[in-house]
């Protein structure tokens, strides 16, 4: 069940705790979101944001429920997923997660993790085990039934 309209429309500490144990699926490939970062937007020195809209962060002042997607280190991919109200700039980076289906696209996207627990444990293999690129940046999570993407609430969420 995707999440509920609004539910991603509200401060990234807020949000945080409600996208652990969530799941982000693309194609064949599912996460299990078990570790996520908030970046406050133009209040948090730490945030891509921090200095105001360019057009590198322009997703993330988005509205809420889409990836931003950029280049770590010039040479990863990370993810976040924008929430708040849109003009706020604020994110949550996919920091890490457990592959749950999909493995073997996973283990195709990711031949040298060791385990199936290290397919998704950091931001840049998770991005690499769900096959997310830079052109990714701006993708829908889930409000349109024809994306690829699809993010669901973790159990605990559904009957609130």
């Amino acid at each position: 069940m995707p999440f509920a309209p609004g539910v991603l429309e509200r401060p990234a500490l807020e949000v945080a705790p409600l996208l652990l144990g969530a799941v982000l699926t693309r194609g064949a490939v599912s996460v299990r979101i078990t570790e996520v970062e908030a970046y406050l937007g133009r209040i948090d020195p730490g945030s891509h944001a921090f200095r105001g809209r360019t057009p590198r962060t322009a997703t993330m002042f988005g509205p809420a429920g889409y990836l931003y997607a950029y280049f770590s280190y010039g040479m990863h991919v990370c993810a976040n997923v924008v929430c708040s109200p849109e003009g706020e700039a604020s994110a949550l980076l996919l920091r890490g997660g457990e592959v749950i289906a999909g493995i073997d696209e996973a283990r195709i996207r990711r031949p040298t993790s060791k385990t199936d627990a290290d397919l998704a444990r950091g931001p840049a293999r998770l991005t690499k085990a769900l096959g997310i690129v830079l052109g990714d940046d701006g993708a829908d999570l889930g409000r349109s039934q024809t994306t690829s993407w699809v993010v669901r609430a973790p159990l605990m969420l559904k009957r609130m």
